[in-house]
């Protein structure tokens, strides 16, 4: 087995969204493992200049129907949120939390939380809901309520995009593949070729 493929996601990106559904079987079909990475794009376009898609003039109307036409292609349940986009902290920091006890447990809650917001338009802002859903999935309510406030989780989450901007991580999703980048939900067919053929 190969190296795991390394993840990079921002909770509040749609791309990211129809990412997550498919890249746990799509790196399993060739072997190999993935690392999910929650990050904050906020944080990034801060470096970048960059601002979120469906702001942008001209950009913001095509990336809406874009969306929903991606959505349909996929198969994934999508309704663009009231509240939208969110700096999606909480949830970030619930993830690593519960990833450094037990990764399938992690995964399990960034897919129930892309489901709530972009599927169910729940506030995954805010805390109760995260912890809820999490509690759903069979973690400790009690110490993810602590967590989400304590100042080691925040320093842990800050390291982590200061990390992700480091190795130029710029979008969600992004995908490393061997030290192979690739950036957009479109891209992930490229990624299956690249594991497919060693690359180009």
């Amino acid at each position: 087995m190969g190296r795991p493929l390394e993840f990079y996601f921002d909770f509040s990106s749609p791309y990211g969204y129809f990412a997550a559904a498919r890249i746990d079987d799509l790196a399993a079909r060739h072997g190999r493992a993935v690392t999910w990475r929650p990050i904050l794009l906020g944080a990034v376009f801060k470096t970048t200049g960059q601002q979120p898609l469906t702001e942008i003039p001209l950009k913001g109307p095509y990336a809406e129907r874009d969306l929903y036409r991606s959505a349909r292609l996929y198969g994934i349940p999508f309704q663009l949120p009231s509240k939208f986009p969110i700096a999606a902290t909480g949830a970030c920091r619930a993830f690593y939390f519960l990833s450094d006890q037990d990764a399938a447990l992690a995964r399990q809650l960034a897919l129930e939380l892309y489901k709530a917001y972009f599927a169910d338009g729940r506030d995954i802002t805010s805390p109760d809901v995260i912890v809820e859903i999490a509690k759903d999935l069979g973690a400790d309510q009690d110490g993810l309520t602590t967590a989400l406030n304590d100042p080691a989780l925040k320093d842990r989450l800050r390291s982590e995009v200061d990390a992700a901007i480091a190795r130029g991580v710029f979008g969600s999703p992004y995908v490393i593949v061997d030290g192979e980048a690739f950036w957009g939900a479109d891209r992930l067919d490229h990624v299956d070729r690249w594991l497919t053929t060693g690359g180009w």
